[in-house]
């Protein structure tokens, strides 16, 4: 193997490392409020410059602004009217719920064929359905440290690429979305790339 090649496996060892890192971030953030440990780190993260999109660099300072002025209790009740509140937040994180109108739909079900052919199960903790955002990302953070792009955007363009940027701009334009405009808005810059770069593999 020529020395080029090494150093090209490299850096996208390097960025694969990258994307996971957002992704199971990202997933953490719908999945849940952040605790105070997860504030403060987010405040605190160092991010180098990032080549792909000045939006992206954008995103991470005003995530780590908001992060800094922001308590655990009010994420937790951010969170709560975001996303669960009574009956329902907000806004509805689930696939179904932006492909269709409806929850338990169609795309769910072949999300979960899915998901069965690639090996991955629900956990018994978890009672969201699988389309739930912080679920497809969680999965996507395993695909990409765990198979090769042509499975990581075939998953993406089927579960992800519709209707993450109604969800995004959904989370920002909501009326207790304060933080989570923040974390939307990361999102979107990020899931735009990832769009980008499985263009060319519409599966």
């Amino acid at each position: 193997m020529a020395m080029q090649d090494i150093a090209f496996e490299d850096v996208t060892n390097e960025e694969n490392q990258i994307r996971q890192s957002i992704y199971s971030l990202l997933a953490h953030l719908f999945r849940q409020a952040p605790d105070e440990e997860s504030l403060h780190w987010l405040s605190t993260l160092e991010t180098e410059g990032d080549e792909q999109s000045a939006g992206m660099a954008a995103a991470w300072s005003v995530l780590k602004l908001t992060a800094s002025n922001t308590t655990p209790v009010q994420a937790a009740d951010e969170y709560q009217l975001m996303f669960i509140g009574v009956g329902r937040g907000e806004v509805v994180p689930f696939g179904s719920w932006y492909l269709t109108g409806s929850l338990m739909e169609l795309p769910l079900a072949l999300l979960r064929e899915d998901l069965r052919r690639l090996g991955y199960e629900r956990q018994e903790d978890i009672k969201e359905p699988e389309d739930h955002f912080a679920a497809l990302l969680e999965v996507m953070a395993m695909l990409v440290e765990e198979a090769d792009e042509e499975q990581q955007a075939y998953f993406f363009n089927r579960h992800i690429a519709a209707w993450f940027e109604r969800l995004c701009d959904d989370t920002k334009r909501a009326g207790a979305s304060v933080f989570y405009a923040a974390v939307a808005e990361l999102a979107q810059r990020f899931l735009v790339i990832e769009k980008t770069r499985f263009t060319q593999r519409p599966w």
